[in-house]
């Protein structure tokens, strides 16, 4: 007589969960990512909601993450880097289509743009994955709505890096939303700080010199009619504050409407 084998171990049923649908590795570093959305989750382009995975000991191990999508995509894509030993990307950075994480459908932050007061021209200013939630912004009709010009700075290491910005922008002219809106509105100032390139230099210092207005034969910022969004480190955030104050702009909030945002919840 033979012995049934023993049961598979149960998995603990993952709590919130959605189903990763692609994955796409741009460097060593840096990876994005699409998973289904819940039907009942409702949000304003460039805000961040909790998502993660399981410890090992089936506990939610949660981080913030901007939603790179614009609000009336059908899926929500996230930009992620990778880190060897963090605990959360050295997991997150191995999932493949038809795994599933959590995903908190909570959304929040200040990237809003409800968060700031009507003006003429829009600057984005991001490091690395910071461009994650102007990725979900630039695609948004409203914002081509709201602003006459915008200006996207991003600035990563190495040229590689810029890649997923790169194709972001490009795509644009050929989205079925706002490719004809906002046609010769777009100002893409990418610059590298480890590697040659096109363009070199710190976002700060660019803006300090007055480099990207002459690069560009565009005005200096004027709080009369520009409008900022900044996402990075944190000490970037606090420098932009600080030159983006100088030219007399104010910080926003969802509750009392400004010149300038900052997203507080992003650390990359």
């Amino acid at each position: 007589m033979s012995l049934a084998s023993p049961a598979p171990l149960a998995r603990p049923a993952l709590p919130d969960a959605q189903t990763v649908t692609a994955v796409t590795h741009w460097t060593d570093r840096l990876f994005s990512f699409r998973v289904t959305r819940p039907p009942s989750l409702r949000f304003r382009s460039g805000e961040f909601v909790m998502i993660g995975l399981l410890d090992d000991r089936g506990r939610p191990l949660l981080r913030a993450y901007s939603i790179a999508s614009p609000s009336w995509d059908g899926e929500l894509e996230f930009y992620s880097i990778k880190v060897p030993d963090g605990p959360l990307t050295s997991r997150l950075q191995h999932i493949r289509p038809g795994d599933q994480l959590i995903l908190r459908p909570k959304p929040v932050g200040t990237l809003v743009l409800d968060a700031l007061r009507p003006g003429r021209r829009l600057f984005l200013f991001a490091t690395g994955t910071g461009i994650a939630p102007f990725a979900s912004l630039l695609r948004d009709p409203e914002t081509w709505e709201r602003f006459e010009e915008v200006v996207l700075m991003h600035t990563c290491p190495r040229l590689a890096d810029l890649e997923y910005g790169r194709l972001l922008v490009e795509g644009l002219a050929d989205d079925p939303l706002i490719g004809e809106m906002m046609a010769g509105r777009l100002r893409y100032y990418p610059t590298t700080t480890q590697e040659p390139s096109a363009r070199t230099g710190r976002i700060t210092d660019n803006l300090v010199s007055g480099r990207v207005f002459a690069d560009l034969a565009m005005a200096p910022i004027d709080p009369a009619r520009d409008r900022a969004m900044v996402c990075g480190s944190l000490a970037f955030n606090l420098d932009m504050k600080a030159i983006l104050e100088g030219c007399g702009l104010r910080e926003g909030a969802n509750s009392d409407p400004a010149e300038y945002v900052v997203e507080k919840a992003f650390v990359g």
